[in-house]
């Protein structure tokens, strides 16, 4: 129990579970995926369902609201509320039964979806539906929202899924719902009183999601009790466990691809589509294939068109599959078409769709993007028609988005540049705008996501009075004390009320990074989270990248998007920066990027806890790792002058581990030892010039007599010295002191292609350690040092290669953030070259030949993030061998791994990927990587050396 809250820490003792009512914990939890921030008075996780009754009951008592939450990815506001919130997410996450002869499978509210077809597949199985959040999004959430996807038009919603749920209503009874209305004291009557309204108002259309989906609770519809729960969004029942229908995989799918003049016109031939009986209809439009274009640097060719609708046909052969592919094309009335019948084709074309449906947080001119008007959906003979007005309104009201959907079932997904933070009543004028336009082509406010908070006042416009009291009278049956999700569906909270984004301040650079994608606003830039919760991916089978600590451990404190609701807090002024609880959100942060890129939004939070730091530190005493780990560049500086003696005291185990606790470093690390020679004294005995193939141990024997070795071969020929083109190596700190026989055959590799290498003339650092300490002042102060160094060489047209991943990330992105004001900063961050992306670019250049040669690879967090791996990757290829890619970071990352209290997380993230691929390679496999921190690492916890690319490519 974690709670600071003395009325809810009585609800602690109760449970078996947790409850938490910190300030930090209260702020990960005041939102979720909407726009909407509403702080809960406690956070509880329980585990069983006693936990679930007695915080119920305890909620009764105390006059305090109970809201459901799963992964927390609702787009509409479902998910908050202003007392308890329940998260069944961490416990409650077990599938309890899985039986692959009734085709059914029994879950607790917290399962995964990703996580029971992962469980189904071996069977032949799956569940039907699959929204796009399906590694995150969990059972329960999608019964609260009834949860679609693009296989609905084959598979059904949510609702089409469920047998049985297992519940617990508002005054703590639990019910088993199925398709007996005496379940429930009063249903049957209720029923019979308002038939009329159920069979006129409700289930005119598929995707008719607003409201109550009473019309289940009909006769003719099998008085199914259990679908009409589904989509209540929380209000009428806690969920326990529910037993969902599965279904048999296709054993063979074809994609179809067809383009048409827009998006509007290929709606308009949706009847002609769904007559070839598809398990799937999407539609994406011109300006959302430009955004990926424009984001991924190409995409699959496309046939002729401005909008295109991604078509899956199925069958028990590819004959037959295809067969409804080409059925498919001669039905069409499109402009050209394309059937890809390659699994992997395919797939890259259906990565255009979930693409853009992440990139859509941003209109095409690089403006956020906001949920709100999310999911509306009409008739699918209306669609088209509806298109065109919607675009009217749009441009009426001078908001912009992109369009994608499931086309097939009437249902558009966009985000809008709405005028949320700076004009309020704009957005609510659009929105009932919008509502009006929705309902008089006879559709939907919400065609999958629910009302929540987003659209619950606007169900007014759409359905009359009488309809919103038969709502009211259904959620009173199970609910009668109005404790379950207050604000949502009944008696709703206006649109316009507890907007996250109103009523912010800016935040302008206060001497540390400048957001030039932002606005140079700090605020700004953390709000770029909108809770759409990737970095809670289940990726458990494929790995990630983001975020390490929350897939250490699960923990929503540790996701990027839990920092960041702590974050938007403090920007607002609800937390001070020097609170316990931005420096709990931030203290398993690894600075390691990942959200840089993987977040569809963009989020960085590594830049954030630096500059976090900076504000809370500056001008202020900082832990003491901040001046050792913080300050190492200037401790190796003087230890390379006298290596042997600074290993010899390291190796006394004594003195390690009193020295190692006095510098806040974790004492069951080892002090990884110094080079008997740094590579700059190494340069400087040799002149200048590195002899080919020549080792640190040869270097030392030859210093003084280079004039008798041989400079390399060169592609072109000899040329005289003063002709050769120059190219500068990057010697970072680690490299130098560390490792420097990866900067020798950095060397050797860069001569014999033609090159004359020099590196800076004197010692100069790009402040890494500076950064991730939040010391920012110092940074700057060694970039400018940086930028003095390099200058000459950069106007003269030269390029810089780096070798260290992390440090040269620094110049190609911190370096313009950090000295925006310094003209030289762009045109050296351009100048910066990996070594894969060097040896790409030289036309002459082949890499040898390893085919059935075994490595593994560990690309360094920031290579991924910041410098794209891609260079590396295609390089490894092109020699032929078997390459093993660690998804997921190595758990070290820089200081984090050393600091006191940071060791177990540190090897919980490297059992996620880089410890299971190495036990599982075999013996002869060469571990490759480039990152000092991941071969650190790998030393340390499975004793396995490992090499850099410049090492590797030299020795073949």
């Amino acid at each position: 129990m974690v709670t600071k809250d003395r009325v809810v820490a009585a609800l602690g003792s109760k449970l078996s579970g947790e409850v938490d009512a910190s300030e930090r914990r209260r702020a990960e939890y005041s939102s979720d995926a909407s726009n909407y921030r509403v702080p809960p008075r406690a956070v509880v996780f329980p585990r069983t369902d006693q936990d679930v009754a007695v915080t119920l009951e305890f909620a009764r008592d105390n006059g305090l609201s109970v809201t459901a939450r799963g992964g927390g990815t609702s787009v509409a506001g479902n998910a908050i509320g202003p007392g308890l919130v329940l998260d069944f997410s961490r416990h409650m996450n077990r599938i309890l039964e899985l039986d692959p002869q009734a085709l059914v499978a029994r879950v607790q509210p917290g399962v995964v979806l990703s996580e029971l077809q992962r469980a189904a597949r071996p069977h032949g199985l799956r569940f039907g539906p699959d929204p796009s959040t399906q590694n995150r999004c969990t059972l329960g959430g999608m019964i609260g929202n009834n949860a679609c996807g693009p296989r609905a038009v084959a598979w059904g919603r949510t609702s089409d899924t469920v047998r049985e749920l297992r519940i617990l209503d508002g005054t703590g009874v639990e019910r088993t719902l199925a398709h007996d209305l005496s379940v429930l004291p009063g249903l049957a009557e209720f029923t019979r009183a308002h038939l009329a309204v159920l069979r006129t108002d409700l289930g005119r259309f598929e995707r008719q999601a607003s409201g109550y989906g009473l019309e289940h609770l009909l006769p003719e519809r099998g008085s199914a009790v259990a679908k009409a729960f589904v989509g209540s969004e929380g209000t009428c029942g806690l969920l326990l466990d529910a037993t969902v229908d599965l279904v048999p995989l296709p054993k063979a799918a074809v994609l179809t691809v067809l383009g048409y003049p827009d998006i509007a016109t290929a709606a308009d031939d949706v009847a002609a589509v769904m007559a070839c009986k598809p398990t799937a209809v999407e539609g994406i439009d011109a300006r959302l294939v430009d955004t990926v274009r424009a984001h991924r640097g190409t995409v699959p060719e496309l046939p002729r068109g401005g909008g295109w609708l991604f078509v899956e046909t199925t069958g028990d052969t590819p004959a037959e599959a295809l067969a409804g592919a080409e059925q498919l094309r001669r039905s069409a009335d499109a402009l050209d078409s394309r059937i890809v019948t390659e699994p992997a084709a395919a797939a890259a074309l259906w990565h255009i769709r979930a693409d853009g449906a992440g990139l859509a947080g941003r209109t095409p001119d690089g403006q956020p993007a906001w949920p709100g008007w999310e999911d509306a959906a009409v008739p699918p003979e209306r669609l088209g028609a509806y298109l065109r007005d919607f675009a009217d309104l749009t441009r009426a009201h001078g908001v912009d988005g992109l369009l994608y959907g499931h086309i097939g079932d009437g249902c558009i997904h966009v985000r809008l540049d709405l005028p949320i933070a700076d004009a309020p009543q704009r957005f609510r004028r659009f929105l009932f705008d919008a509502a009006e336009l929705v309902v008089r082509h006879g559709g939907s406010l919400s065609g999958e996501h629910g009302d929540g908070r987003a659209r619950s006042e606007l169900l007014a416009l759409m359905y009359s009075r009488p309809v919103l009291d038969v709502f009211a009278g259904y959620k009173a049956l199970f609910d009668p004390h109005a404790v379950l999700n207050p604000g949502v569906l009944v008696e709703p909270r206006p649109v316009d009320a507890d907007l996250r984004l109103t009523g912010l301040p800016l935040l302008p650079a206060a001497g540390g990074f400048a957001f030039p994608h932002d606005h140079g606003d700090l605020s700004t830039a953390v709000h770029r989270c909108v809770g759409v919760g990737k970095c809670r991916a289940d990726t458990s089978a494929a790995g990630g990248f983001m975020c390490p600590s929350y897939l250490a451990t699960k923990d929503e404190k540790d996701s990027t998007r839990g920092r960041a609701r702590v974050l938007q807090e403090a920007v607002r002024g609800a937390l001070p920066w020097s609170s316990d609880a931005v420096a709990e959100s931030l203290d398993l942060c690894l600075s390691c990027k990942a959200c840089r890129s993987d977040c569809p939004a963009g989020v960085d939070v590594a830049t954030y806890k630096a500059e976090a730091l900076y504000r809370r530190y500056r001008h202020r005493p900082r832990p003491l790792d901040h001046y050792s780990l913080g300050w190492l560049p200037r401790w190796l500086a003087v230890a390379t002058k006298l290596p042997r003696a600074a290993n010899a005291l390291a190796n006394v185990s004594v003195l390690r581990r009193i020295g190692l606790r006095a510098a806040g470093i974790d004492s069951r690390r080892e002090v990884p030892r110094l080079a008997d020679r740094s590579f700059r004294h190494i340069w400087r005995d040799l002149g200048g010039v590195i002899p080919p193939a020549v080792s640190v141990s040869r270097a030392e024997e030859i210093q003084g007599n280079v004039t008798a070795v041989e400079t390399g071969s060169l592609v072109d020929g000899p040329q005289a010295e003063g002709e050769r083109p120059e190219v500068m190596l990057w010697i970072d700190t680690f490299t130098d002191a560390f490792d420097p026989e990866i900067a020798l055959a950095a060397a050797q590799l860069v001569q014999s292609l033609g090159y004359r290498v020099r590196i800076p003339a004197r010692r100069v650092c790009c402040g890494l350690t500076w950064i991730s300490t939040g010391q920012l002042d110092g940074a700057r102060a060694r970039l400018r040092g940086t930028l003095d160094a390099l200058d000459a060489h950069v106007r003269a047209g030269g390029i810089v290669v780096g070798l260290e991943p992390s440090c040269t990330a620094v110049l190609r992105s911190d370096l313009p953030e950090l000295l925006p004001e310094d003209p030289r900063a762009v045109a050296t961050a351009r100048a910066v070259r990996t070594l894969a992306e060097f040896l790409s670019e030289q036309p002459n250049w082949r890499p040898p030949q390893l085919p059935g040669r075994s490595v593994v690879v560990q690309p360094h967090c920031h290579h991924h993030a910041i410098l794209g791996f891609t260079a590396d990757r295609q390089l490894l290829t092109t020699m032929g061998m078997n390459v093993t890619e660690v998804t997921g970071c190595c758990g070290l990352a820089g200081n984090f791994g050393m600091q006191r209290d940071h060791y177990d997380i540190s090897v919980a993230v490297a059992e996620h990927g880089l410890l299971p691929a190495l036990r599982a390679a075999e013996e002869a496999a060469v571990l490759l990587a480039d990152g000092f921190s991941c071969r650190t690492q790998a030393a340390q916890l499975a004793g396995r050396s490992s090499r850099h690319l410049a090492q590797f490519l030299l020795e073949q």
